[in-house]
């Protein structure tokens, strides 16, 4: 028979909670969690028979549901992560599917003068990414016709570092005229094409931090030069069409003054999957409707739903 000291009871019939009972109750945890460990075969009845009190516990605790934040090695069953409400534009998803429906027809001139048109496509690999970097660099404040007769131009001569540096200042300022800031391009051509022989074989760096050292790079470059080129998304290229209609549609927390304060503010809040089709959505959109001067709001799909449209 059993005594009252084998189920933790003193001789007056008080029942006593050893160290041993407690350990047992909080052996199994889980993300930080004290759960109860199921019962013995056997013990519920005699628990019981003693006291309805531990059991009421028991069950009480078994439903105790903890919320907090988990560091990445916490996260398990149980655990509900507490996230910031993260701020996004209003109406943007609407705003973007009537921009697709408007330039359904890829019929803007980036979309058949852009700089995936550009460079030559039977060229050896680096070779056409060469000619990807080149055509970016002419590109910048530049309209697509512009920047894609220069290229044709410069690819009749056979486009490629090597081609580039034996041609002199004067025959390649007369190749790219007229580019925007046609003679800065002459020099920076010059001056990116030795670092890429010296320090690259003659190939394009494969990351935004090395692309931005070259001369006359800059981010909307860089990021569009890693799509293109290299078929990495690595962020949204943004140049002065994104960047205008970006603030007329309210797409960024507040007024931002340069495309790439604009990418920034972009990058916090739209979701990655969307990052590379941004620049081509929107800069055909710029060409065709939301011009720079006197857009053609009336015609726009989001006319109701633009905040710089509201008025006219």
């Amino acid at each position: 028979m059993c005594s009252p000291q084998d189920f933790g009871m003193n001789s007056g019939g008080v029942r006593m909670v050893t160290r041993s009972r407690i350990s047992g109750l909080r052996a199994r945890t889980r993300g930080g969690r004290e759960e109860a460990a199921p019962l013995r075969k056997g013990e519920a009845s005699a628990e019981g028979e003693k006291s309805h009190h531990p059991v009421k516990r028991q069950r009480k605790a078994q439903s105790l549901n903890v919320a907090y934040e988990a560091s990445d090695g916490e996260k398990g069953e149980g655990t509900k992560q507490l996230k910031a409400p993260s701020w996004e534009p209003q109406d943007w998803r609407q705003q973007l599917a009537n921009i697709r429906t408007m330039r359904s027809g890829k019929d803007a001139p980036v979309d058949h003068l852009g700089i995936e048109h550009c460079y030559d496509p039977s060229a050896p690999p680096e070779v056409r990414r060469y000619q990807v970097l080149l055509s970016l660099m002419l590109s910048s404040q530049t309209k697509d016709q512009v920047t894609a007769g220069a290229m044709q131009r410069l690819r009749a001569r056979g486009l490629t570092v090597d081609s580039i540096l034996q041609t002199d200042d004067s025959t390649l300022g007369t190749l790219i005229y007229p580019v925007g800031f046609w003679r800065n391009k002459v020099k920076y051509i010059k001056q990116t094409s030795a670092i890429l022989k010296q320090r690259y074989g003659g190939d394009i760096p494969a990351s935004v931090a090395e692309l931005l050292t070259l001369p006359g790079v800059g981010p909307k470059m860089a990021h569009l030069a890693m799509a293109v080129a290299w078929g990495t998304v690595s962020g949204i290229a943004v140049d002065t069409h994104v960047h205008r209609i970006s603030n007329r549609l309210k797409w960024t927390k507040k007024v931002t003054k340069s495309p790439e304060e604009t990418r920034i503010a972009l990058e916090e809040w739209l979701p990655r999957d969307l990052w590379s089709e941004i620049n081509g959505l929107m800069v055909g959109f710029g060409q065709q409707t939301c011009l720079p001067v006197r857009p053609r709001c009336q015609a726009c799909l989001n006319r109701a739903l633009c905040p710089a449209a509201q008025g006219l």
